[in-house]
């Protein structure tokens, strides 16, 4: 069962924020269609969202990840929430690459690395908060420690990893973000470092039937780890007929007069999910008329 957790570590010097997402990336991979290397790099960045969705504070707020480095999987954008539920999409799911020279998946090579990575934080205000910087490799887990580590100033380390089988299904997916808290000692994070050099991948350790906690605990051995929360992170979407209505309207009033006038039933599809919702003549007539009221 897929589990995130929220930890200490180091009398409070070190935040730990980690998940297993195995089931979550299956699903979305599975609802995408996503080619194995699309796969892997989608993966990576749900389990990166879920993580850092997670530090949000109110239930309505809301983070979106998205990179675009020009790539042949043409950018993914990632949506989470407080609760670790996520949802997102691929500009193209079929995107695959040869392996690199490391035998790997190449996630460098599928996003492209001219380009950057956006942070957006929709906490209901007027505007967002967007904040960006600029691909460092594509790999995501470093591009998403070069963000929190220069554009907020918090020294970051993110291990991200998705494996698959087989049978192209997910054998594995999860990951941790590390940071050090502000005034931490500066030997914690000599420490943590090493510790973090000296470890194997955490989709090899789970493949080996470690848990999240299991790792945790193994990377922070005597380092007074203090576990302080724990959620399950899903993939879930939150669309419907009334909020696909929304966009509707959004496009204006020409616009739906001229698909009423047009009298053929639409077809709309949900980025996230894939759900279908049918609009015929008579439910834009309907629309038109709520919005002249």
């Amino acid at each position: 069962m897929d589990k995130l957790i929220k930890a200490t570590a180091m009398n409070g010097d070190v935040r730990i924020i980690a998940a297993q997402t195995t089931e979550l990336v299956n699903k979305a991979v599975k609802i995408h269609g996503c080619a194995a290397g699309a796969a892997v790099a989608f993966g990576r960045m749900l389990t990166a969202g879920s993580i850092v969705g997670s530090m949000l504070k109110a239930e309505q707020d809301k983070l979106t990840l998205q990179i675009d480095g020009g790539g042949p999987i043409k950018g993914i954008s990632v949506t989470s929430y407080a609760d670790a539920h996520v949802k997102g999409y691929v500009g193209n799911p079929a995107a695959d690459l040869p392996l690199n020279d490391k035998g790997k998946v190449d996630v460098g090579g599928l996003v492209g690395r001219e380009g950057s990575l956006m942070v957006i934080r929709d906490m209901g205000m007027r505007e967002p908060y967007v904040g960006q910087s600029p691909i460092v490799t594509g790999e995501i887990g470093d591009d998403i420690a070069y963000y929190y580590t220069v554009s907020e100033q918090t020294p970051s380390a993110v291990g991200l990893g998705v494996l698959i089988d087989t049978d192209y299904s997910i054998k594995a997916a999860g990951g941790f973000l590390i940071q050090m808290m502000p005034d931490a000692n500066e030997m914690a994070a000599d420490i943590v470092t090493y510790r973090l050099e000296e470890l194997n991948s955490i989709t090899d350790m789970m493949s080996k039937g470690m848990s999240i906690e299991e790792i945790i605990r193994h990377i922070f051995e005597d380092m007074q780890l203090n576990i302080l929360e724990s959620m399950t992170p899903e993939y879930r979407c939150d669309c419907s007929r009334e909020v696909v209505e929304q966009a509707l309207i959004s496009i204006g009033e020409q616009e739906l007069r001229k698909l009423y006038e047009e009298g053929k039933t639409e077809e709309l599809k949900c980025h996230y999910c894939n759900e279908k919702y049918l609009f015929a003549k008579e439910d834009f007539e309907r629309i038109l008329e709520e919005i002249k009221k």
